[in-house]
């Protein structure tokens, strides 16, 4: 009997031992994600909100005080007895670095721990059909970055890189042969990891987008909206439920291969008519050179044509820009009508090069949707354009960082031993 028992209970034993440091490390997480959603808050604050001892509390937070994430500011007003000593979490304690890959540039953000953008650097580039000099872009202007801040590499938490390709889950670095025929699926980019020593996360462009707007821009507070990319090509991010929906393998919101002309032109995908090959921006230059002769006083009838120059001569009253502006709303509002009879999203958030024509896009888009809509869906739906602009996508990536360290503390660099050690 004696030996049964313990048989029996040296395994629960060795659970409760294993355990205990993973429930510390819970708890951990639990404080110092309070502390940031909150920005300042006293021990006995968090105790009560999270409803554990304040004697926890103390241990936790003294822990978390050495590794530079929270520090003591102050006093905070006294409910009765003596006046609690006030929390503030610390965003400048740490870098993260947001890359996005378009199908034309290379974009770096710098950000700190509350998404503020220390560093921005741009480069246009042919990523479709040059993946190695893709990659050591990325490296030149990560360090350019990273050059722009105080001990950057040091502080560095990690590396997120947004794509302009489905992302699949169980297999994140391989990339669509579609999308990025050259690249032959395979991503390559550890050259980061190993040059930084941090983690590296990825995923979809639009999907990081509308992260980036979830947590810093359009989409706060909203826990049901879509985020539409119109760029060289046409791509959607949907947060259902306050969460990035991906589908099954990774290829939820790809908006920008919905048929809108059955006959139309031939796609990438192999498809015909797809949106992207009416509103992606090789088809927008393409549709205002065939205008030239139409337009012959316009800005746009001579010189290179470039979906830049379409835009500056749009927002400058030009008519052939102008036409173009409108043909793409209307087929662009074919896509969101669908979109918004389906999903049923509170907000329809526009990003990509194109929202930056602000109500000139929006004016007839919206015209475009409303006849083909049903009424309820309509009034319940915002359609708006970013509130980050053409750095939506490369916060969104270092934002992707930031939550995953908010959910595990051991992903800041020197959080792991000091709170696992005290």
């Amino acid at each position: 009997r004696k030996s049964s028992d313990a048989v029996m209970h040296a395994p629960a034993g060795r659970r409760a031992r294993h355990s205990a440091p993973a429930r510390r490390r819970r708890l951990s997480d639990l404080v110092l994600r309070m502390i940031w959603k909150e920005k300042e808050i006293s021990r006995a604050e968090i105790a009560r909100r999270a409803e554990l001892s304040r004697s926890t509390v103390s241990e936790i937070v003294d822990a978390l005080l050495p590794t530079g994430l929270i520090a003591e500011v102050g006093t905070g007003p006294s409910g009765g007895g003596r006046r609690p000593i006030v929390l503030r979490f610390q965003n400048e304690a740490f870098v993260i670095l947001g890359v996005e890959l378009g199908a034309t540039h290379v974009a770096v953000a710098l950000t700190d721990l509350g998404g503020r953008v220390l560093a921005w650097e741009e480069r246009n580039y042919p990523v479709r059909t040059d993946p190695e000099g893709t990659r050591a872009l990325m490296v030149e202007l990560c360090d350019l970055a990273l050059a722009q801040s105080p001990h950057g590499k040091r502080r560095l938490v990690g590396i997120g890189v947004a794509v302009p390709s489905p992302v699949d889950p169980a297999l994140p670095e391989r990339l669509s042969g579609l999308v990025l025929p050259a690249w032959q699926g395979n991503a390559g980019f550890e050259v980061l990891s190993r040059r930084y020593g941090v983690p590296l996360i990825m995923d979809n462009d639009a999907n990081l987008g509308a992260l980036a707007e979830q947590w810093w821009g359009a989409g706060r507070g909203v826990t049901d909206f879509a985020y539409i990319k119109v760029a060289t090509g046409i791509g959607s991010g949907h947060i259902i439920a306050g969460e990035i929906y991906r589908g099954a393998t990774g290829v939820a919101g790809e908006i920008g291969h919905l048929a809108i002309e059955s006959q139309g032109d031939l796609c990438i995908c192999g498809l015909r008519g797809c949106l992207a090959t009416l509103v992606g921006a090789p088809a927008l230059v393409a549709r205002a050179r065939a205008l030239r002769a139409e337009f012959s006083a316009s800005a746009l009838a001579q010189g290179e044509l470039t979906i830049t120059a379409i835009e500056d001569a749009a927002l400058a009253g030009d008519p052939l820009a102008l036409k173009v502006t409108r043909e793409a709303a209307e087929h662009l509002g074919i896509a969101l009508a669908d979109l918004l009879n389906l999903m049923n999203p509170a907000k329809v958030i526009l990003g990509g090069g194109l929202s930056r024509l602000g109500e000139l896009l929006l004016e007839p888009l919206r015209e475009s949707v409303r006849h083909r809509t049903l009424l309820s869906s309509l009034a319940a739906s915002a359609i708006q354009v970013s509130e980050l602009g053409p750095r939506s996508v490369s916060i969104g990536a270092a934002t992707l960082v930031l939550k995953s360290a908010l959910a595990d503390s051991r992903r800041f660099p020197a959080a792991i031993q000091t709170v696992e050690t005290s």
